[in-house]
């Protein structure tokens, strides 16, 4: 049976590879679901695992929803409107949930189309490097759906509410030098610079202390929800905890002594 999400390691660096490049790597099946969900709960306990870099066998990043599925009503598609309700709940949903409660940091390469859920996935992301083949569509609307996994959200706090609505609301084709200017990614390159790229900014975030660049990226999802003085109060218990770390310790010598420091998650 072929690996829905097939995951490699490369020293503190996975890569993490929708693998359904026949279908364009659609990911509302129960398979690439649960794959989600437990590599998202096994790399949050292992510290040894200090980024992750996810991207898409063949042409798509993800074509999203099983178009065949949701056309014949069969799959997470099929049911009553109780069934189809608790059916997202209990499937594609937990994709979004388990990247938000993820701490390691997570860098999208954008091969190709990201459409749909595809792009909702694209945006669970921390930071996005796109192809210049890549494109982006929030395409539900054009087939008589909503974001049915949290793309409304996603999008608004990725671009902004007004980026949030045009995509949402028409559902068109962003292409990559779009999706630059507007902050959807962080940058564009050639098709055979992609993977190189999203993993020397990989090798960027694992060469820190693990502890820190946890807590960063928990701090910098609260600030989404949360106002300053919550912000300020979760960053001075997580920055006293900071302060008694191992790796802090290394971290101070080795800037002392103008080195690379050797982090061991403590």
């Amino acid at each position: 049976m072929t690996e829905p999400l097939l995951v490699e390691r490369a020293d503190h660096v996975e890569t993490w590879t929708v693998n359904l490049p026949d279908q364009r790597n659609p990911i509302s099946s129960a398979e690439v679901i649960e794959a989600f969900v437990e590599n998202a709960r096994r790399v949050q306990g292992d510290l040894d695992t200090r980024c992750i870099v996810l991207t898409g066998a063949g042409s798509a990043f993800s074509a999203g929803g099983n178009v065949n599925d949701m056309r014949e009503k069969a799959g997470m598609f099929a049911g009553s409107p109780y069934e189809l309700r608790n059916g997202y709940r209990g499937g594609i949903q937990r994709i979004p949930l388990a990247m938000n409660d993820l701490e390691v940091p997570v860098v999208a390469a954008v091969n190709g189309p990201a459409v749909g859920a595809g792009c909702d996935l694209a945006v669970m992301a921390d930071l996005r490097i796109a192809s210049t083949k890549a494109w982006f569509a929030e395409s539900f609307v054009q087939l008589g759906i909503i974001p049915g996994d949290g793309g409304a959200w996603l999008l608004s706090h990725a671009i902004g509410p007004q980026r949030a609505a045009q995509m949402a609301l028409t559902g068109d084709r962003v292409d990559a030098k779009t999706a630059v200017e507007w902050g959807l990614v962080a940058d564009v390159v050639e098709p055979d610079e992609l993977l190189p790229t999203a993993v020397a900014l990989a090798k960027r975030i694992a060469k820190n202390p693990p502890h820190a660049t946890r807590m960063a990226k928990r701090l910098l999802k609260e600030s989404r929800t949360s106002d300053l003085r919550e912000v300020l109060e979760l960053s001075a218990t997580m920055q006293a905890l900071a302060h008694h770390t191992a790796d802090h310790d290394e971290a101070m010598t080795a800037f002392v002594e103008k080195r690379p420091g050797d982090f061991s998650g403590r």
